[in-house]
């Protein structure tokens, strides 16, 4: 049997939760297309107990042979004769409502004291086939019936609204929901829980739904969902298509949120908002993320990749245009420096290693959201798309969507169907600079030298490490000039081989590559003075902070790849004492603070004296205290190097943070873009006091960012008896969707940091029981600079443990790599 030969026409679903024993009864009948006549069906299935199978023949069903194969995460039907055409199967079935966060499983919370659970469902990637058997594939496409027998004091949600609700008499009442449009089963959602709700009426319900108590919280992010959904049919040409969107707040989440069409799930934290608790930087990331999801509703729902490797289409879209509807609400937040700082700056870092891959990811079926996989789906495609976008224009970017979306809406497209959209409505040669960038790994440096009045360019591909690599990419780039009567003017040019020219005149006293880093590689001038020259502007602050930030960040990656020293970065930093702006700041900031954990003794110190005085100006300069009208951007610094001042050395900066801990330890408020910064410090100079205070407002708050805030500052301590308490700690106390948090913020301290490695390896059984997205955060952050002075050990025992095992493989190369480029840096 081909599989191309049988689509699914339509699902429907019966489901019985119960979440007492969480367990649930199903049945799924199935009414699919064989193109030719086909003996047996295939579906997908995952740890379901399947009861029987039958298939109609005529007006009656009758019982069809099957067989389970766990390993392919298979079913096999044997029909009883040849039959083409439509093909209704009806499968009985029963499941447990896990704790994995993946499928239908179920999700804690307490209410009045009480432990009590929901049962909710996240499919993506292939995780449908836990909850009722089917063509589990983006590709197969089919409308959805769900109903639902549930405790009636519940309520249920689903993709489409309620269309009829029937008590039973029993205590439960049946629910039966309106019929989808035709969607991918990943797509689909069903809970049943004691959901409580708050509406924002219009011609789209758009509604917020949470646990008992807490939808006083759920406005902020309500509001910015219907901000978020006008914005994208303005944008995008189409009107949503469902009657109702639903955002859902959920504790026990493995990812940020998932698009489910009609009914996004989200961690609490993402989308509640508590006054005087979530900081600035956490109400731009509740509108981030669900502008993100939003925009999934027609990138990835409307028009949805027709296989795995083109998944890109749905995340570096919501990715870009995300950022796009907060930075159109509200300019006055930077968003765009902030998405070169969090989405370009990581991608270029995942992207400069050997073991890397295309955004259009090899694979297909085997592909999977990951750490390993994320940095270059999400942040260097949503980077290549600013790119693209400056390339183009927006006029002609934007009509290239609107193209894309009508010709593909309820079906699936590839990548080709994206960029031939953008060249109906451009005359440039889209195409061959979308494949250049897409379909090859890894990305181009771009050297430059002067040569009287041309510019010669060469390009070859940036790794950390040594590489041999032939690949040429198509370069769209723009040079700024800069003539000796104080005027500027912008070139642009695209090399389309290993070598290029360009002719800058003869009156250009110096120049820029990459004008405002729109583009996505690294620049090195082989003309030192040129360096010198642009290092003088940025002292005046005559370019961007773009350009600015761009500048010191691309010499740093040439310190990582032994091609600078850190005595060359640090000399050119020099240049930025006035440096008052959040994007050169914050890149200079974790540029520093990674040559210190990475770096030892005199050149640790040689970090530490240049990083703290710097930090103690920047500070006295924006003020330890946030202001009421100040900018998001500035709040965000200031929470960032409070930390790394005091690691530095900093004493007015420590006296100043433990006196505001003092304040919090006795209930007093401080403004909550601090209190994350402020902890940290606590927890630094902390003792047992400090832990069980820790320990005692965890348990007792009710906001997810106080949490996630508290559990960063666990990471912190100093002694290593309070290390050793926080590690027992995270793995005994801390919920599942959490403990990589702490774990995470050890590794980043140095104080932690020799302490991590022999921990990892004595309680490896324990970790491995981790959400698999979880157990690489945690393979990311312990091998890079954890295995530091045991390289041999640490690659001796994940190459036998990669022989034996397959989990988290790729998560471990990386960092194995990451491992020796931190190794080099340390003893260049």
């Amino acid at each position: 049997m081909i599989v191309g030969n049988l689509n699914p026409i339509k699902y429907k679903i019966h489901l019985e939760p119960d979440l007492k024993n969480f367990r649930f009864a199903g049945s799924t009948e199935i009414l699919l297309d064989a193109v030719r006549p086909v003996t047996e069906i295939i579906l997908n299935t995952l740890e379901l107990a399947i009861w029987n199978c039958r298939v109609r023949v005529g007006d009656s069903f009758v019982d069809c042979p099957f067989y389970v194969n766990p390993g392919k995460e298979e079913m096999t039907i044997s029909l009883p004769k040849e039959m083409a055409g439509n093909i209704t199967l009806m499968i009985d079935y029963v499941g447990h409502i896990n704790d994995k966060m993946a499928g239908f499983y179920r999700s804690q919370y307490k209410s009045e004291g009480e432990v009590k659970y929901i049962a909710v469902t996240q499919f993506e990637e292939s995780d449908a086939r836990r909850a009722f058997p089917c063509f589990d594939h983006p590709e197969k496409k089919a409308i959805f019936d769900i109903e639902m027998i549930i405790d009636e004091n519940l309520a249920a949600i689903s993709n489409q609204p309620i269309s009829e609700e029937q008590p039973l008499g029993d205590g439960r009442k049946l629910v039966k929901f309106q019929q989808t449009p035709k969607m991918s089963t990943y797509l689909l959602f069903f809970g049943a829980g004691e959901f409580e709700f708050i509406e924002d009426p219009g011609e789209v319900l758009v509604r917020a739904a949470t646990m008992p108590g807490m939808t006083e919280y759920a406005g902020f992010g309500l509001e910015f969902g219907r901000k978020s959904l006008d914005f994208c049919e303005d944008n995008f040409g189409t009107k949503y298509p469902l009657p109702k969107l639903d955002l859902i707040a959920i504790q026990d989440f493995a990812f940020g949120a998932m698009e489910n069409w009609g009914a996004i799930t989200f961690r609490e934290n993402l989308l509640l908002h508590f006054p005087e608790i979530t900081s600035r930087a956490g109400e731009e990331r509740i509108c981030e993320v669900v502008a993100h999801e939003i925009v999934h509703q027609w990138f990835g729902n409307l028009v949805t990749p027709s296989d795995w490797k083109y998944l890109w289409l749905n995340e570096s879209f919501a990715t870009y245009f995300g950022y796009g509807a907060v930075a159109y609400y509200h300019p006055e937040w930077d968003i765009w420096e902030q998405f070169l700082n969090g989405q370009t700056d990581t991608a270029l870092e995942r992207d400069a290693l050997h073991e890397t891959f295309p955004i259009e990811i090899p694979g297909g079926e085997h592909v999977v959201i990951n750490t390993s996989t994320a940095p270059i789906i999400y942040n260097k495609g949503a980077s290549i798309l600013r790119y693209i976008k400056e390339y183009m224009g927006d006029d002609s970017f934007k009509e290239g969507l609107k193209y894309y979306l009508k010709m593909n809406e309820y079906a699936c497209a590839s990548s080709s169907s994206m960029w031939e959209s953008f060249e109906e409505v451009s005359d440039k040669p889209i195409t061959r600079i979308m494949k250049s960038w897409i379909e090859q790994p890894g990305f181009p440096i771009v050297e430059v030298k002067r040569d009287g009045h041309k510019l010669l360019f060469t390009q070859k591909r940036f790794t950390y490490l040594p590489n041999q690599y032939d690949q040429e990419w198509f370069i769209p780039i723009t040079v700024r000039v800069f003539y000796g009567n104080g005027e500027t003017g912008s070139i642009t040019t695209l090399l389309d081989s290993n070598q290029g020219v360009i002719d800058i005149g003869r009156h250009v006293i110096s120049y820029k590559v990459n004008d405002r880093q729109a583009g996505f590689f690294r620049v090195r001038y082989n003309d030192e003075s040129n360096l010198q020259e642009l290092g003088n502007r940025v002292s005046r602050r005559e370019l961007p902070s773009e350009d600015r930030w761009g500048l010191q960040n691309d010499l740093y990656a040439l310190v990582k790849s032994g091609d600078a020293s850190i005595d060359d970065y640090l000399s050119f930093l020099s240049n930025y004492t006035q440096e008052d702006d959040f994007l050169p700041l914050i890149g200079i900031a974790g540029n520093l603070f990674h040559a210190y954990l990475v770096l030892e003794n005199v050149q640790r110190e040689k970090v530490a004296s240049f990083g703290k005085p710097f930090i103690e100006s920047v500070l006295a300069h924006i003020g330890y205290e946030p202001g009421a009208n100040e900018k998001h951007t500035r709040s965000i610094l200031r929470d960032q190097i409070i930390f790394h001042a005091v690691l530095y050395g900093s004493k007015d900066v420590e006296d100043m943070a433990l006196r505001k801990f003092t304040s919090l330890m006795r209930n007093e408020n401080i403004h909550p873009d601090i209190v994350k910064s402020i902890m940290q410090v606590g927890a630094l100079n902390g003792n047992d006091k400090e832990f069980d205070w820790f320990e005692t407002r965890f348990n007792t708050s009710e906001s997810e960012h106080d949490r996630m805030n508290i559990l960063v500052a666990l990471g912190c301590f100093r002694e290593k008896k309070l290390i050793q308490r926080v590690q027992q700690y995270t793995l005994g106390r801390v919920p599942g969707r959490n403990k990589f948090v702490p774990i995470a913020s050890m590794t980043a301290n140095p104080n932690a940091v020799p302490h991590m490695w022999d921990w990892f390896r004595s309680q490896l059984n324990a970790l491995e029981q981790f959400h698999p997205l979880h157990y690489e955060r945690v393979i990311a952050g312990i091998i890079p600079v954890c295995g530091l002075g045991r390289e041999d050990e640490v690659t001796a025992f994940f190459k036998d443990y990669m022989r034996k095992k397959s989990k988290a493989r790729d998560a471990i190369k990386l960092s194995l790599e990451k491992l020796e480029i931190n190794s080099r840096m340390r003893n260049a």
